[in-house]
């Protein structure tokens, strides 16, 4: 779904519930207050309902921008509110909830009329709080890196690259908006939001005054529980993020990286560094025109073509189609296999879609010595077992200074009788220090190590599957004592603890895979037992 497929269902949406208003209830008082009342409050249900599937999602987004507004503010005349955003990140998933239920109450709030003032404040308020956030992140574009936010006068070209928070989290997961699109949304609402506050009068109510005041009251209760029940007790009803089940990893990866390596210049923009004149020719045009543009003078960017993966029909092709950016590679007909799965058949001598980077581009778990071994777990032909922790949370650690005493020996050369001998003697002793870093473990957290991720490591290990762990970047000290305090004996591999975070929301997370498709994943207060797991996911 696109923004403007969902703007035109809710605008369509907004209409039919004004109308059956007027018509069956009569309470309207301005048919233009009463419908942009119904299209504000489904937006705002919509968004939030999205939210409220993965609240940790949205808490996780707030993290990221509660660091850029801490890197931000820092060094400059507001750096005393630097202190403040570490705190907040701390409670970030607390503030997630209470922001989500707030969105969605709003909105149902708006649909039927209740506390009209409060309503229309409250509104106007959190658009502007969304504006801020939105406006924020699209205009760091602007900053190029090394210059902070407030440095005005150094601020050059737009570069999407150079934002930091690459979305606002508007939709969650369900649909990704680009922060200046985003911006814009949010400065459209900020005009029903001010009209709310001068004609709040005029706005309809439905039902009674303790009708209303019920509605409000259980929603916000049971919206509150259902937020719960998507992160604290088990995972998010439905899955919107690429690692959803049914997903193969490795061939969505491949996917991926055909599409960024069909990309192809279409045409160049060009912001003259004087007067911030911006000119935009195809690529024919410029290649004729580029000595009127000297790089001294102008800026140049390039405009790609969105990345896409072609296929083409053939007759000769196993799977009736070939991929001719992957032409020559083992997995190519394998992949088309796939995507006649994924994309829901294939029909027409050449198809071309649109295929977006993801998360899945930046798989990448990291061995021993620093290999990178995704292949190698991702091809294993049969089931295997992957715990995911984005962070082993240590309760505290002490750094100590310990002393070895290393023994230096020498070789002497001994004749014996008719022969030579070589003799070893210890030539000195060297005492070294080096520090070492001891972790204390919480028994909360590593108790669902114990009791439910161990027993199901032994029994799959057992029946002969793999099983492994993979958590955020950490120290050879760090692993070994957590493996020592829950009796971890499989291996342990590091990754991104964002991506981590994306595949599985929770902590510790459990994801069944085959062949680098992911059969099911478990929230560690729902895991099975591998005698469960065999009889229903193992075929």
């Amino acid at each position: 779904m696109t923004l403007g497929t969902l703007v035109i269902s809710i605008a369509i949406t907004a209409l039919l519930l004004t109308l059956a208003m007027g018509i069956i209830s009569r309470r309207i008082n301005n048919w233009l207050v009463s419908y942009l009342q119904n299209f504000c409050g489904a937006l705002f249900i919509f968004s939030g309902w999205v939210k409220a599937i993965d609240p940790l999602g949205t808490a996780y987004k707030l993290e990221q921008y509660f660091a850029e507004f801490e890197s931000t503010f820092s060094g400059t005349w507001f750096s005393f509110l630097s202190p403040v955003f570490p705190w907040l990140a701390e409670y970030a998933v607390a503030f997630s909830v209470f922001m989500i239920v707030l969105e969605i109450v709003l909105g149902i709030m708006l649909l039927i009329g209740s506390a009209r003032k409060f309503t229309a404040w409250t509104f106007l308020l959190i658009v502007v709080f969304f504006t801020f956030l939105t406006g924020f992140t699209f205009l760091t574009g602007y900053v190029p890196d090394g210059v902070n936010f407030f440095q005005f006068g150094q601020w050059g070209p737009y570069v999407e690259t150079n934002m930091k928070v690459t979305d606002c989290g508007c939709f969650g997961d369900f649909l990704k908006l680009k922060p200046r699109i985003s911006f814009f949304k949010d400065i459209f609402l900020l005009i029903p939001a001010i009209l709310f506050v001068f004609t709040h009068k005029k706005m309809h109510q439905l039902y009674g005054s303790g009708g209303r005041t019920a509605i409000v009251l259980i929603s916000t209760a049971a919206l509150t529980f259902y937020c719960f029940t998507n992160f604290m007790w088990g995972l998010p009803h439905t899955d919107f993020r690429p690692f959803k089940e049914g997903r193969n990893i490795r061939l969505e990866k491949a996917l991926e990286s055909l599409a960024e390596n069909n990309v192809e210049v279409e045409a160049y923009r060009m912001v003259n560094k004087a007067t911030g004149e911006a000119v935009q020719l195809p690529l024919n045009e410029y290649l004729k025109q580029y000595k009127d543009y000297p790089k001294e003078e102008w800026d140049l960017e390039q405009v790609q073509s969105p990345p896409r993966v072609v296929l083409v029909r053939s007759a000769d092709a196993p799977e009736g189609y070939t991929i001719p950016s992957a032409e020559g590679e083992p997995f190519e007909q394998e992949l088309v296999a796939y995507l006649k799965g994924r994309w829901g058949g294939l029909e027409g001598d050449t198809i071309s879609r649109l295929v977006e980077h993801s998360k899945v581009s930046d798989f990448e778990a990291v061995g021993p010595g620093g290999s990178d071994i995704s292949e190698e777990l991702l091809s294993n032909p049969d089931y295997s077992f992957m715990a995911i922790a984005y962070k082993l949370k240590a309760a505290g650690e002490e750094t100590v200074t310990e002393l070895v005493t290393d023994t230096i020996y020498a070789i002497d050369t001994v004749a014996v009788e008719d022969t030579i001998k070589l003799v070893r003697r210890v030539d000195r002793v060297d005492k070294k220090q080096f520090e070492k870093t001891l972790y204390t473990w919480n028994q909360d957290y590593t108790t669902p190590w114990v009791a439910k991720v161990k027993p199901l490591a032994d029994a799959a290990k057992e029946a002969g599957y793999d099983f492994f762990a993979i958590t955020a970047f950490a120290g050879k000290d760090k692993l070994e004592s957590f493996k020592a305090a829950t009796g971890s004996d499989y291996p342990f591999y590091t990754a991104d603890d964002i991506l981590l975070k994306t595949i599985v929301r929770s902590n510790p997370g459990v994801v069944l895979l085959k062949n680098g498709t992911v059969i099911q994943k478990w929230h560690y207060k729902q895991l099975p037992t591998f005698e469960e797991i065999k009889e229903k996911y193992i075929k």
